[in-house]
């Protein structure tokens, strides 16, 4: 007789080991069918999210000095960012064309990483997102 964890983990096991066999009524198609692929409009209404948020929160006059006076901003900006990623991570343009786009996006998130409480962040967030925003003015979405 198992007793303690062990008796648990026993039977945990054998539910499991009873559910993979069975299935779950699950059936093999459900596993090999691709997720639906974005459509080029959410690679538009991502773009658009973006640009309009980095517009939305433009500082371009400067943060004030004090710590984390800019970190709504910088947090308002970074969710239509990766949302961005997102629906670049399927478009059909393939990762060769977004690379400066990833690159502009990778460092938006390791400024995000710093904190609220570094002044130095700011230009990597806020100015990475415009200069991500010219960059998808120039490299209209296919």
């Amino acid at each position: 007789m198992i007793k303690g964890w062990g008796a648990a983990a026993s039977i945990t096991f054998a539910a499991v080991a009873a559910v993979t066999v069975s299935g779950c009524g699950g059936t093999a198609d459900a596993e090999t069918k691709a997720p639906p692929t974005p459509s080029a409009a959410s690679i538009g209404a991502a773009t658009t999210g973006f640009k309009d948020a980095v517009t939305k929160f433009d500082v371009s006059n400067g943060c004030p000095k004090e710590a984390g006076a800019c970190w709504d901003k910088m947090l308002a900006v970074m969710e239509p960012a990766r949302e961005l990623r997102k629906a670049m991570n399927t478009n059909q343009a393939g990762p060769a064309f977004w690379t400066q786009a990833y690159a502009l996006i990778d460092k938006m998130e390791r400024g995000i990483a710093v904190g609220e409480d570094r002044v130095s962040n700011r230009p990597d967030v806020l100015g990475s997102a415009h200069e991500l925003s010219r960059w998808l003015d120039a490299h209209p979405a296919q």
